[in-house]
């Protein structure tokens, strides 16, 4: 219970946004308050001398959305009126060892050509192009509590002839955010739990070898799918090193990378590595790299062509890798987001992520 009198949803970092009749955190996207997801709900409760309740007194409510208009957090229904703000929350409590363990299964999914512990740092250089096989990240468990070795990390990428890029994770990372630099775009590190709701049929998931054989897809069931393609016959592939057609659909941020760049995704990892195609009638229609590592299926860079774009195959493609990564040994699912890109984070939130932690790269000065 907060007693604080004076607290307001200026207060709260809560704004306005048009289809919602009750202010939201401004570090809650709109698009993942969804019933079935963790919120707290901070409201108004009437002055009650029994209760204890002084006038203009506010409390919390957590647990799951039920609905959103009327609002209702588990059995508890709040008037819009009464609301201070809603922030929604990661599936389960986070702590610290969650957001480090996930942070280590991305840095094996893509460790750079070479990359060295510093201080708790995991330094990586790769392409000298993305942020993932070229930067140093948090993953020890003294790196959040002691000094940045940001000596030593200058040293390491001006051995290689690339830039001292940060990255920062919430909580993990706050040693180096008051360090001075360039900063990129804020991006959502969002996760899933797996299970037999992963799966889907044998007809409908390769499984096995990365290389499996993979029927055409039932997509009866898929709500998603475009009608058009009613009548298409759709497969999914998930390969072990991609073709140059897989290549030319790869981008990083809506950009084309470099042969150099390219060629690093596929280096072995420690750990499980698919090329995931999504064919109609032959024809390329959408791509992901996919990784496995320490019970993580990770996905970056989901792209459709241009044409099959708007009609379902993303999410098409998103829902079968889960059901791969669920047969090849993964208990969770991560993707990283930006911020800015809300039909992204529209499409992962429909496939039940949520935010798990957010994370920025500095580069520094």
């Amino acid at each position: 219970m907060n007693k604080d009198t004076t607290f307001s949803a200026a207060h709260a970092g809560a704004r306005r946004v048009e289809g919602f009749g009750f202010p939201i955190s401004r570090r809650t996207d709109p698009v993942s308050i969804r019933p079935g997801t963790r919120v707290v709900v901070r409201y108004r409760v009437p002055g009650d001398a029994a209760s204890g309740h002084g006038a203009g007194s506010v409390t919390d409510a957590i647990g799951v959305l039920r609905n959103i208009s009327p609002l209702q957090v588990d059995d508890l229904v709040i008037a819009d009126e009464d609301v201070v703000v809603l922030k929604t929350l990661s599936a389960k409590p986070l702590r610290n060892s969650d957001i480090r363990a996930l942070e280590a299964a991305k840095a094996a999914a893509f460790p750079g050509i070479e990359n060295q512990m510093i201080g708790g740092w995991l330094a990586r250089a790769g392409d000298g192009i993305t942020e993932r096989s070229n930067s140093a990240v948090p993953i020890g468990p003294s790196a959040g509590l002691q000094e940045v070795p940001l000596a030593q990390l200058e040293e390491f990428y001006r051995s290689h002839d690339l830039p001292c890029q940060l990255m920062i994770p919430d909580r993990i990372g706050r040693p180096a955010e008051h360090l001075p630099g360039e900063r990129g775009p804020e991006i959502l590190v969002m996760s899933k739990e797996l299970g037999d709701s992963a799966r889907l049929s044998a007809q409908d998931s390769p499984q096995g070898s990365p290389q499996a054989p993979t029927p055409a897809l039932d997509t009866s069931q898929t709500d998603a799918l475009d009608p058009s393609l009613a009548d298409t016959q759709i497969e999914l592939a998930v390969d072990e090193t991609p073709d140059a057609d897989w290549f030319s659909m790869y981008k990083f941020r809506g950009q084309p990378l470099p042969k150099k760049a390219l060629d690093l995704l596929c280096h072995r990892i420690d750990g499980q590595l698919g090329f995931a195609r999504l064919t109609v009638d032959g024809q390329l229609a959408a791509i992901t790299r996919a990784t496995i590592t320490d019970g993580w299926l990770g996905y970056s860079a989901v792209a459709v062509a241009p044409e099959f774009r708007r009609r379902g195959l993303g999410t098409l493609l998103c829902q079968h890798l889960l059901s791969w990564g669920a047969d090849n040994g993964a208990e969770r699912a991560y993707l990283d987001v930006i911020d800015s890109n809300t039909a992204g984070k529209a499409l992962y939130h429909k496939l039940g992520f949520s935010e798990h932690h957010r994370s920025r790269s500095l580069r520094t000065r």
